[in-house]
């Protein structure tokens, strides 16, 4: 629907698409990234998340890191570099009006894994 337009762009950013749950020092969930109710993030978190959406905003299409590490370390935040200070979108990442899409990548995940998981996470929670 944009593909054609110069001064609007939609691009994807991928970098919740393979992130695992944080682990503390013992290998278990670090509770330290979530709020009370164990789904939504807590201020640590969403910390976590903004920064690697902002990193995602800094890399070109087709390059873009699908994960999110959950470090404590800020300097993995990019910044803009002097030869490409922009954030990328599909034209300015080379590809043009090419055929290239995107949207129809297997998921990583089987959908049934999300199922036990979400399931898993109601049952630990209730505990």
């Amino acid at each position: 629907r944009y593909e054609k337009r110069e001064d609007f762009a939609v691009v994807m950013q991928p970098f919740f698409r393979n992130t695992l749950f944080p682990l503390d020092s013992t290998s278990k969930p670090d509770l330290s990234f979530f709020a009370a109710d164990c789904f939504h993030f807590s201020v640590r978190g969403y910390a976590e998340m903004a920064m690697a959406l902002w990193n995602n905003m800094l890399e070109p299409v087709g390059e873009k890191q699908t994960y999110n590490n959950f470090t404590h370390d800020r300097s993995k935040l990019k910044c803009p570099n002097p030869e490409k200070p922009f954030l990328f979108t599909r034209r300015n990442s080379g590809f043009g009006n090419s055929d290239l899409n995107l949207e129809k990548t297997e998921p990583s995940v089987p959908y049934w894994a999300v199922i036990v998981a979400a399931v898993a996470g109601v049952l630990v929670g209730s505990l």
